[in-house]
């Protein structure tokens, strides 16, 4: 017994020490990395809920500055086209006042098209509801609506104005200080797109100069990956919805639709609305085809509309933008629903080019370090780990 005991001690004395965890060895593997996983989905999630709360905190300042990067993109070419015959401030000049004349000039001509139009076109709108009401009636549709109906409702909607007039005055006055927001944050976008024209590359030049020199490279590749996206983006769309408003206007023109020009200029506004914008555009195309010229007429500029709708996703964005945006349908169907919830319509405008240059980031990054970490180790990290073995 005693030479057992002995031998024993011997034994455990010689052995190397190693340390015990006997906490570890009990909790299953996949309860450690799911831990791992969710504590670093709440930092994730909180840090998002952290930024969209400090985005809506100077809400003006974020669209401004969002609004002078759109400018950016899509002058940036003429700017750097103008700049090789003359300098740089005098070509953002020129590339901004060609801006300002070419939109000046599309709304020009669409409020002399409507004011030369508005007169045949109230006479349609009017022969044209009685069609309506005619269809409604004789029609195979179980629904009989009459003048008199549409009177009623009329003098009711008068009449609830009327009584909810004080309401209806404070509403607008409220909206007054918008109309002040609006015009403020258009201001600043222009004030932000001039510098940004005119130096921002020297303007990021110094803020790379700021940070530390081992993260310049990856600050550096995030910023080209997501302006490469959020200017192929903006320019694709902006190329696209002019596409999309001249085959419109074109086509409402051959067809006879009373105010072919501003339903044009209506589909260019509702392309740089994702999901949701050329719809709308095409019910109002579609409106405006029944009170003139009847249902038929109506069901053939919706169908048309929704052949240049088909015509721009499967043929104009793939040939235009290519892979600078490179979304799931469902992606873009989440992000739209969400910045719609978030922020109305400029969230509906805002989220897709949002989520594409955060997911061209990640990729870029992502690309980064593997390529960092697949990359043979050099002579200084081997030197180093020979020493820790040897230290070991």
């Amino acid at each position: 017994m005693i030479e057992g005991r002995t031998h024993t001690s011997r034994r455990v004395a010689g052995a190397p020490v190693t340390p015990v965890t006997p906490t570890s060895e009990n909790v299953p593997g996949w309860l450690v990395t799911s831990a791992g996983w969710s504590w670093r989905l709440i930092v994730l999630v909180a840090a998002v809920a952290l930024v969209v709360y400090a985005t809506a905190s100077i809400q003006l300042v974020f669209i401004a500055v969002f609004l002078g990067l759109v400018v950016t993109a899509v002058l940036r070419p003429v700017v750097d086209l103008f700049a090789k015959i003359m300098p740089r401030p005098l070509a953002t000049a020129l590339g901004m006042l060609s801006a300002v004349a070419l939109v000046g000039g599309l709304l020009t001509y669409v409020v002399a098209s409507v004011a030369t139009q508005w007169e045949s076109l109230s006479q349609q709108f009017s022969q044209g509801i009685d069609q309506i009401f005619d269809y409604l009636n004789d029609g195979p549709l179980p629904i009989n609506v009459t003048s008199t109906d549409l009177n009623d409702w009329v003098n009711r909607g008068q009449e609830w104005i009327q009584s909810h007039a004080g309401v209806i005055a404070g509403t607008a006055f409220e909206q007054a200080g918008s109309v002040v927001e609006v015009f403020t944050g258009f201001a600043l976008a222009i004030f932000c797109a001039v510098f940004f024209l005119t130096s921002g590359h020297r303007m990021w030049g110094w803020f790379l100069g700021q940070l530390p020199q081992r993260t310049r490279a990856s600050w550096s590749a995030a910023a080209g990956a997501g302006w490469y996206t959020f200017s192929g983006y903006t320019r694709g769309t902006v190329i696209i919805a002019l596409t999309d408003g001249l085959l419109a206007g074109i086509f409402l023109a051959i067809l006879g639709v009373p105010l072919a020009a501003p339903l044009g200029v209506l589909v260019f506004i509702g392309a740089f609305i994702p999901l949701i914008g050329a719809p709308l555009a095409m019910v109002v195309a579609m409106v405006v085809a029944l009170a003139s010229h009847g249902i038929w007429k109506a069901a053939i500029v919706g169908i048309g509309i929704a052949a240049i709708g088909q015509l721009e996703g499967h043929v104009l964005q793939p040939l235009i933008m290519g892979k600078q945006v490179s979304l799931h349908p469902v992606v873009i169907a989440l992000a739209v629903a969400s910045g719609t919830l978030v922020a109305g319509i400029l969230g509906a405008v805002i989220s897709v080019p949002l989520i594409a240059v955060i997911w061209s980031i990640y990729s870029r990054l992502r690309q980064q370090h593997s390529t960092d970490t697949s990359s043979p180790p050099s002579t200084q990290d081997e030197v180093s780990e020979d020493e820790e073995a040897a230290e070991a």
